[in-house]
């Protein structure tokens, strides 16, 4: 039997495990062109609780008592394809199965040879394309400005950090703990660090911090955080929203500070990002990325979870800030 994991509820508020249902289903066959995939990493991503919602958004939501799907890399293990032979790993967008059939479309082959395969899910894939292209087409730092990260020590957060200081940047990274503080700085190279839970203001704290204001802040977090990165924000200053974890759990839309005045005094661009607004353009970026990669330029964390059964207690964790750069479950 192929075990299955559907989506068995729409959350209110915060998601549990019972809004999840392992369901197990008769072992798939490959027909005529298609393919037979066993699941060998599983990304599980902040995004995914937008999806749970039954409402129009950049993605279209899960559909109850049918499979959720993220980042996956899998192994061929049977083929009827001329484009894959057994062995072969590939990575896409694939359903929560241990075993499925594809067509082969939106597949992308991945060697183990360049690089771990998890890291396909990470500073290879979406991840870093995500750091990547958000601070090229409207970060763009440049040297010697302050460039200010929330969820600092997160998948995405770690990699911007970084892709900062090979622009030149002093880069300020905003974390939940002093180990993850230890870890922006000591591993990533960031300049200074914030524990956002031992500060009392954060944007006290981010004014001591950034003593010369940011010019550029990237935010996977919003709420309190936004507000005190944009009142401390530069003339020509530059926001990109990448995420908001924050608020992802919140019934109820939270009313914040009227930041138009603040906009306004500093021409300031603040502009949403969703990487699929750029898939034509994923090839140089991972590119550089690797090439970044390989000249460790840059590196990368992984919280790798083991355990088909583990993938939704490892989504929930997540919103408890419990990994360390990518969540990956290794099946």
């Amino acid at each position: 039997m192929n075990q299955v994991i559907y989506l068995r509820n729409r959350p209110e508020g915060r998601p549990s495990l019972d809004d999840f249902q392992f369901v197990q289903e008769k072992m798939p066959e490959p027909g005529s062109g298609e393919i037979l995939l066993k699941t060998k990493f599983v990304s599980v991503d902040p995004y995914l609780r937008g999806r749970m919602r039954d409402q129009k958004s950049y993605i279209e939501p899960f559909k109850l008592n049918e499979p959720v799907e993220s980042g996956i890399i899998a192994q061929v293990i049977e083929s009827n394809s001329d484009d894959f032979e057994v062995g072969d790993h590939v990575n896409g967008m694939l359903q929560w199965k241990e075993f499925q059939t594809s067509q082969g479309h939106g597949l992308n082959k991945v060697s183990a040879s360049t690089a771990p395969l998890s890291a396909y899910l990470g500073i290879l894939g979406l991840t870093g394309i995500t750091a990547y292209l958000g601070l090229e087409k409207i970060g763009k730092p440049k040297k010697g400005e302050t460039l200010l990260v929330s969820g600092a020590s997160g998948a995405v957060g770690s990699v911007v950090g970084q892709i900062g200081k090979i622009k030149g940047c002093r880069v300020i990274g905003i974390a939940g703990s002093d180990e993850k503080i230890d870890l922006i700085m000591e591993k990533f190279g960031f300049d200074e660090g914030i524990n956002y839970k031992t500060t009392d203001n954060i944007q006290q704290a981010i004014a001591k911090a950034c003593p010369d204001g940011i010019d550029v802040y990237f935010d996977n977090v919003g709420g309190e955080t936004l507000d005190g990165a944009i009142n401390n924000i530069n003339k020509f200053g530059r926001i990109i929203n990448c995420g908001a974890i924050s608020l992802y759990n919140e019934t109820e839309t939270p009313m914040g500070p009227r930041h138009e005045g603040t906009f306004i005094k500093k021409s300031v661009l603040m502009q949403g990002f969703t990487v699929r607004d750029y898939v034509k353009e994923f090839g140089p970026p991972m590119q550089q990325l690797a090439e970044w990669l390989k000249n460790d330029q840059l590196t990368y964390s992984e919280t790798i979870v083991e355990g088909f059964n583990k993938i939704p207690q490892a989504f929930l964790d997540l919103f408890d800030g419990k990994n360390k750069g990518k969540m990956i479950v290794k099946v």
